[in-house]
């Protein structure tokens, strides 16, 4: 019997002990809360940073690109220039898809508003499969252009 109220006695003492030490004061719980606010607001703040970091950095990348195959663009047509009439005829007409396809891209990439991280993900692969698409139109239009 000793045991049992012994024992009985120890688990209430840890377990008051453990209330009172848990047990925070009103002011200690609103001084937790302003920490965390702050927190959350210094977070948010670099958030926004990075994602606007992150879209410049991006739009210069894609603009590059794009620039990189305007320039590529009069290379092909001053190429095709001495070509025979039907032959010509056809490489304009697939220079004026990729031209039209890459100007495109850049009004794409000029419209674009930030929108959330979620949408911003989106546009950003959509656009890099776009233009990847694009890349391999000019890979395939060169090894045309060489025959």
């Amino acid at each position: 019997m000793k045991k049992i109220i012994f024992t009985f006695l120890v688990t209430t003492i840890c377990i008051a002990s453990t209330c009172v030490i848990s047990c925070k004061s009103s002011n200690e719980k609103v001084q937790d809360a302003k920490n965390n606010v702050a927190e959350a607001e210094e977070n948010l703040i670099k958030a926004q940073q990075d994602s606007v970091t992150d879209y410049q950095e991006f739009k210069k990348q894609a603009a590059e690109k794009i620039s990189t195959h305007e320039k590529s663009i009069a290379e092909f047509k001053a190429r095709i220039a001495n070509e025979k009439t039907e032959i010509k005829a056809t490489y304009e007409k697939q220079l004026d898809e990729l031209e039209h396809k890459n100007s495109d891209m850049k009004k794409k990439l000029d419209d674009y508003k930030e929108s959330g991280k979620e949408q911003w993900t989106s546009f950003k692969n959509e656009f890099n499969n776009d233009m990847n698409e694009l890349g391999q139109a000019f890979k395939r239009f060169t090894v045309n252009n060489k025959k």
